[in-house]
């Protein structure tokens, strides 16, 4: 890893040079690299031309061990000299003072108690923080200062902090989801090797409501003549339904450099009889076209209807698509909000 490269971009003065790095030889995390950094700051600004509907993320991580081959983070791996397909999935940046930054900055006498947003970019509740336990920490903060917070995630570590989350609930506005985008175990194995099974997640859903933690599920990302189906999307949405789910939020893939290519190049290989039905899909930039976008956004929102659940409408929602962000910016992530077509 090229630190001394760092400062080209502007990431040194996020995180610093001074990084330890190590391997752990356990299953879990065998081929795995932890860069673990001291960050200057954790709560970060949304950019404004991401017109998203929240100002204030956390990211304890960057890089995923989920693997997620549409991953639109890969592109902030470029950033930091690492690749944003292998090493965007084994090289895990670990902000290991992620707690005390966040005691700091809450405190400050500037900070105003606004809403923040976790899971945007990468998930915090991926397998790392099986071992650093960032999130008790964050959480623990959040609740002392009566701090408003929503979480999107796809791992089920979440249910290890379920406690916190119910002391945080009593003293402050705090949501949650799960992003479920299908449910074909096949296709979850090819291109979502590291989380947990679609079930798996519902079953959190589950658990956080039945616990008083309200829980939605974003259903993304719909592929494209891959989980698209009307008989697929019925399936996921009774799935979902049957899960509790306060919501289901449909979110169609969409494709951005640094995921684009990562994303081809799996399809050429899983699928190489869609590559041209994706080109041409996709001709005109990252989103499928809006056509295409309010088809699936109708009929998922149809079989809401029939099965008795609704559209999102927590602070989890969906803003129009944003720009792209500065290149040390800490990015959301858009495929975990709900577009509005």
């Amino acid at each position: 890893m090229r630190w001394d490269n760092l400062s080209r971009d502007g990431t040194a003065a996020l995180f610093g040079t001074d990084v330890v790095t190590r391997t752990f030889d356990t299953p879990e995390f065998r081929g795995i690299t932890f860069h673990e950094v001291r960050a200057r700051s954790i709560v970060n600004r949304v950019p404004g031309a991401s017109r998203m509907p929240f100002e204030w993320t956390i990211n304890p991580y960057r890089g995923c061990s989920h693997a997620c081959v549409y991953c639109f983070a890969r592109k902030t791996h470029s950033y930091l000299d690492l690749d944003t397909g292998l090493d965007f999935d084994s090289q895990i940046i670990v902000k290991v003072n992620a707690p005390e930054l966040l005691r700091r900055e809450l405190a400050a006498p500037r900070w105003q108690g606004q809403h923040i947003a976790m899971g945007t970019n990468v998930d915090c509740y991926q397998r790392a923080e099986g071992r650093y336990r960032l999130m008790p920490g964050i959480l623990g903060e959040l609740r002392d200062r009566a701090n408003p917070f929503s979480i999107l995630t796809k791992g089920s570590l979440i249910l290890r902090d379920l406690e916190i989350l119910r002391e945080a609930a009593r003293v402050t506005d705090v949501s949650t989801a799960v992003s479920v985008g299908f449910l074909d175990r096949e296709l979850w194995h090819t291109v979502e090797p590291g989380t947990p099974s679609p079930q798996k997640r519902l079953d959190v859903c589950r658990t956080l409501n039945e616990n008083g933690i309200a829980s939605g599920v974003l259903m993304a990302p719909v592929l494209p003549y891959l989980s698209d189906s009307p008989e697929q999307l019925r399936a996921t949405v009774r799935a979902i339904a049957e899960a509790g789910a306060t919501s289901v939020t449909p979110l169609v893939l969409h494709l951005r450099p640094g995921a684009r290519e990562w994303y081809m190049a799996w399809l050429s290989v899983h699928h190489p009889r869609l590559l041209s039905r994706y080109k041409a899909l996709y001709a005109d930039g990252a989103y499928a076209p809006t056509w295409y976008q309010r088809r699936i956004t109708r009929q998922v929102h149809e079989f809401a209807t029939e099965y008795g659940i609704g559209p999102s409408r927590r602070p989890l929602r969906q803003a129009p698509p944003p720009q792209a962000e500065p290149a040390a910016a800490e990015p959301t992530e858009p495929t975990q909000l709900m577009l509005q077509v």
